[in-house]
């Protein structure tokens, strides 16, 4: 695992922002869950539905954005009153998608939960291979 916490964000400073690279794994897509708690909390941002959304792209980006032998990066900023969650995996050629909950669909009902939960979210592309999922959340 490696981490980088900072108090300040790049460009900007008065930006809370964390940062920490985690294995492609079920153990990885748990602990970016329960690191995000945490600092969650040292900035008193509320938990839910945060930690939800979290868990929810992590696992996605240790399951289907896994390649073997690369991290996933979890990255949390809040700006005002809004936390911008970002998970950047190494799989840009497999972009998420909301398959909704007909019974013939494989997956897509985890971001179900992150549309339903999240003001906004969506996709960005890093420099290749990686793409990076993102949502925003708002104090409530």
């Amino acid at each position: 695992m490696n981490q980088e916490i900072s108090t300040y964000g790049p460009g900007s400073p008065s930006i809370p922002n964390f940062t920490v690279k985690l294995s492609s794994t079920p153990r990885g897509a748990r602990l970016a869950r329960l690191l995000a708690r945490e600092q969650l909390r040292s900035w008193a941002f509320p938990l839910d539905p945060a930690e939800l959304i979290v868990a929810e792209l992590a696992a996605n980006a240790a399951t289907h954005g896994r390649v073997a032998g690369r991290d996933f990066r979890l990255t949390l900023y809040v700006v005002g009153d809004t936390l911008r969650i970002e998970v950047t995996d190494t799989r840009g050629d497999r972009l998420p998608r909301c398959l909704g909950s007909a019974p013939e669909a494989d997956g897509g009902r985890g971001l179900l939960l992150v549309d339903a939960l999240a003001r906004r979210w969506g996709t960005a592309p890093g420099p290749s291979p990686r793409k990076t999922v993102w949502a925003e959340v708002g104090r409530r």
